[in-house]
């Protein structure tokens, strides 16, 4: 995976104290020089939690031997976890100021430790299992980087696999390199052909001195007060600047998790009694909803909490199938229609809404301004006090109020989210499946959608539902691993009995010699609810209808309610666009799921919600088309018609 710089690279460390330091050339405590940490971008360092130092001795106890877990990560020390791109999660773990390894999930096989020169050399008379000797004349080719070649082996312990990570000592047993076994043990001391092991890491010798233990979050909260001064003072600076700026009403967007924490912390630092809106998208972790109630009575918050329709995401489940990372439709039926109601009910002249987002998240973020408007639901400004700030920055402020945060965090989890978010990683989904909760009827669920759609369970195991179009990075890897992409691919084909017939239109278009113009003649694939095509179609022109006849017309372009469409025209390319609006608002009527985004696009307000479904005034509608789409239905349920 490519290098991902989304700003600047804050994380250093004092060598005297022995605790990270944020950006500043001197510690906080002790006032001595201190060090860049050699890190991989983007550099979004965080606290590992002691869910996460054991998760890590475990996997490096399974590795290289019992007891070998407490070796690499000893108690009393400061461990901070970074997450790194990798095709799954992967972290680098930093101790002492320098990376010792990183933790990575693989596909089909789960945790592995990837051992840098330090850790190996704390195992390497510890170490019980994963050691491979190598032969003197082999030594300096290895420090060079070169590949360990079978007749180089003298030992190698028994029940090394192919794709293991390995440790590569001399005939003293001190580590020399580290990389992936390419043999067997048994095929290694054959010393025929080939590479044994894949070089990743090499160093001499070298003797690493034992640094201070017995460092708490407290002494990083000392050594980093006057940079966690600075970002909070120009934080509260900018929240009350920003909203001097826009004469509307603000708040704080509050969901539970650690960077939203941060923004109410900020607020209410800052002496601004903001009202605080957390969307209930029905798919949270019951955990956090009991945390955001939590939190409302020990900050006496004014919550304003709004609940997606009980039905928003199962009740469209069979319409879209599962959501994917390409294929986000429950974005918009959970959060989206949410976010707009409570828009529309309690700021319908606009807000100024503090959201926890930050660059270092995701490239898209490192892109975004700090203050934006939201184009999917109008009256809505956004701005990010903490835009510049590393989880380090947000946990640190955290710490330093002692405020009660989301018990996930402790549980494995960097992010909090919807529990069945596709955007999750396979190690995070293993992670939720470990706890009783949710995601396990998910789980369910998603396995009944492969049997009755003819897919393998590897397609819910492997987590390629997340995928419309699994990318070819994780069918390489897949293909590695011994799987068949083709067996583990999502079918288009609807199980026998299907209830859901989705809603289709097939065209035919040419010249008429009768009309002397162009025409299309065409047909949906099943009858429609014209009363209410007829309604909707109100957002293209004024429509003509005879209900009791079964047909509309708009544009020149008639539906008839068996599925028909006929459209004329003297300029080809025009009907073919009007046709194609048409088709989309027909869409549109019939696949509602009431997200309400269309509704908040209206300052006519022609358009209303009735029984989970847009309904218009017609009296009002001024044809405008600007509450068109963005629309879930168009974009996702949609397949643009053939001619």
């Amino acid at each position: 995976m490519g290098i991902v710089r989304l700003g600047k690279m804050h994380l250093r460390w004092c060598k005297r104290c022995n605790v990270p330091i944020l950006a500043s050339e001197k510690c906080g405590n002790c006032g001595t020089s201190t060090v860049q940490v050699d890190m991989t971008p983007p550099g979004d360092a965080r606290p590992a939690f002691q869910h996460d130092m054991e998760l890590i001795r475990r996997v490096i106890d399974s590795q290289f031997g019992e007891g070998s877990g407490k070796v690499v990560v000893p108690e009393g020390k400061i461990v901070v976890l970074s997450k790194v791109p990798g095709l799954d999660r992967m972290d680098e773990v930093i101790i002492d100021g320098e990376v010792i390894g990183s933790l990575r999930y693989d596909l089909g096989k789960g945790w592995t430790f990837v051992c840098r020169m330090s850790a190996a050399r704390k195992l390497q008379r510890v170490m019980r299992k994963g050691m491979v000797v190598a032969d003197d004349g082999a030594i300096a080719p290895l420090l060079n980087n070169n590949n360990l070649m079978a007749p180089g082996v003298v030992d190698a312990y028994e029940g090394i696999r192919k794709g293991d990570e390995v440790i590569v000592v001399d005939k003293d047993l001190m580590a020399i390199s580290t990389g992936t076994a390419r043999m067997t043990t048994e095929e290694m001391l054959l010393r025929g052909k080939g590479v044994a092991v894949k070089t990743r890491w090499a160093s001499e010798q070298k003797i690493d001195f034992p640094s201070p233990t017995g460092q708490t979050w407290n002494d990083v909260i000392k050594a980093n007060a006057t940079t966690m001064e600075e970002h909070i003072s120009e934080a509260i600076r900018f929240m009350k600047e920003t909203i001097a700026k826009n004469k509307v009403p603000a708040i704080v967007s509050f969901s539970g998790g650690k960077d939203s924490l941060a923004c109410l912390l900020l607020a209410i630092d800052a002496g601004l009694r903001l009202p605080v809106l957390f969307l209930n998208t029905g798919l949270e972790f019951p955990e956090t909803v009991e945390y955001v109630h939590m939190m409302k009575e020990k900050y006496d918050l004014d919550l304003i909490e709004e609940k997606a329709p009980k039905n928003a995401f199962f009740g469209n489940f069979d319409y879209f199938g599962p959501p994917g990372r390409d294929f986000r439709w429950c974005c918009k039926t959970n959060k989206l229609g949410p976010t707009v109601r409570a828009i529309m009910e309690h700021f319908p002249d606009g807000v100024l809404s503090f959201i926890g987002q930050r660059r270092y998240e995701s490239e898209q973020r490192a892109d975004k301004p700090r203050v934006w408007k939201n184009p999917w639901t109008p009256g809505q400004i956004g701005a990010s006090p903490i835009q510049n700030w590393t989880s380090l920055h947000v946990w640190l402020y955290i710490f330093m109020k002692r405020a009660p945060y989301n018990p996930w965090y402790e549980r494995g989890l960097d992010r909090i989210g919807c529990y069945l978010c596709p955007a999750s990683n396979l190690a995070e989904i293993e992670m939720v499946l470990a706890n009783e909760g949710p995601l396990r009827d998910w789980d369910s669920k998603l396995r009944e959608y492969a049997k009755s759609h003819g897919i393998s369970e590897g397609w819910v195991d492997l987590g390629l539902w997340r995928w419309r179009r699994v990318p070819p990075s994780i069918l390489d890897e897949l293909v590695k691993i011994g799987f068949s992409p083709d067996d583990l691919r999502q079918r288009k084909v609807l199980p026998a009995g299907d209830s859901v017939k989705k809603l289709r239109l097939r065209m035919e278009e040419g010249f008429s010699p009768c009309m002397l113009g162009f025409s299309i003649e065409g047909a949906f694939n099943r009858e429609l609810d014209i009363e209410r095509a007829a309604n909707i179609l109100n957002m293209v022109g004024k429509v003509e209808k005879n209900i009791s006849e079964g047909w509309c017309t708009v544009c020149n372009i008639t539906v008839f309610q068996e599925g028909a469409i006929i459209a004329r025209g003297k300029e080809q390319e025009t009907i073919k666009e009007k046709v194609e609006t048409v088709r989309r608002v027909v869409v549109k009527a019939e696949e509602c799921v009431g997200c309400g985004v269309c509704v908040a696009r209206c300052k006519e307000g022609a358009l209303v919600l009735v029984q989970d479904r847009i309904s218009i005034d017609e009296a009002r509608c001024i044809h405008c088309r600007r509450c068109i789409e963005p629309c879930p239905a168009i974009s996702f349920g949609d397949t643009t018609f053939d001619f």
